[in-house]
């Protein structure tokens, strides 16, 4: 009869016998999981109580479910009741991610659902150790990593090669970290940005290249990533590339130096790769407030 119900409702027997499921209470956890008895101290027991009022007894199972099932199996990973308990760690995605967006649904998290990562079923528990007391004595955000950056790195390889060029953001020498910039959690942005456009997280930190200026810049006001790459390069200032190939990306004619002085190949070569610095003259490349500065010079 019961196997009939189950084909009928499309339901698994892991998830009938787990509706079965009754509260044992934490100490019984404990009693097989002693390895996570520091979660007593952690974050999340003391918000339980103070914010939800869940007592400690009830903690585990608002996460895992209850785990009368579960704890008659004895480890007997062959009895159905055993895989009756819900493990975050094994699941993948939103289902993973559900469990926590029961507490973790507004702020910075708002975003999450449709994100870059949920998407891409990255989920809570990949970056998140829940019961961790080690790397931040069991405070928020409760890292697996040491860092945000080593978290973000299990992924971005590629930019932890970049932060490691010579000219970085100082995430090398811990004075910032990936979520500066980015809200790993979400963001109705490109890229997970935190702030709204490009200009605007660089200016959180280079408020002085911000403006209004009487003469600005047209690139370096609409996106400052059209000449620095903001994760690291080996060239000045993190240039994309060197001045003044920079510059003549878009000034190619018209005026010096992009304008050849002769007539030859070898001129035009020498006049766009030898020693023609554009900022030993237009300094002021971000933007000019002085009346004479129309050509970015004052």
């Amino acid at each position: 009869m019961l196997a009939a119900i189950i084909a009928m409702f499309g339901l698994s027997r892991t998830a009938v016998f787990a509706a079965d499921a009754e509260a044992v209470g934490a100490a019984t956890c404990l009693g097989c999981h002693d390895k996570h008895e520091s979660f007593k101290k952690n974050i999340h027991a003391k918000a339980l109580v103070n914010a939800k009022g869940i007592e400690f007894e009830k903690s585990c199972e608002t996460c895992h479910g209850n785990g009368s099932l579960h704890a008659a199996a004895g480890g007997n990973k062959e009895d159905a009741g055993f895989a009756t308990i819900k493990n975050p760690g094994n699941l993948k995605g939103a289902a993973a991610s559900a469990t926590c967006l029961q507490c973790h649904e507004g702020g910075k998290r708002m975003h999450w659902q449709g994100s870059t990562h949920d998407m891409k079923n990255v989920s809570c528990v990949d970056c998140h150790g829940m019961h961790a007391d080690k790397i931040n004595g069991g405070k928020a955000p409760l890292l697996k990593k040491a860092s945000a950056a080593d978290s973000c790195y299990q992924c971005h390889a590629e930019k932890k090669a970049q932060i490691r060029k010579s000219g970085h953001m100082p995430l090398v020498e811990g004075k910032m970290g990936c979520t500066g910039c980015h809200n790993p959690h979400g963001s109705p942005v490109d890229k997970l940005l935190a702030k709204n456009t490009i200009p605007e997280t660089c200016y959180q930190c280079h408020q002085d290249k911000r403006g209004p200026f009487m003469w600005d810049h047209a690139p370096a006001r609409e996106n400052c990533a059209t000449c620095h790459d903001p994760h690291g390069s080996h060239n000045e200032k993190m240039l994309v590339t060197r001045s003044p190939q920079l510059c003549q990306g878009c000034h190619v004619g018209g005026r010096h130096p992009a304008t050849a002085y002769g007539n030859s190949v070898s001129d035009l070569a020498s006049n766009r790769l030898a020693y023609k610095g554009c900022v030993n003259c237009h300094f002021a490349v971000h933007g000019s407030n002085n009346p004479s500065g129309k050509w970015l010079n004052r």
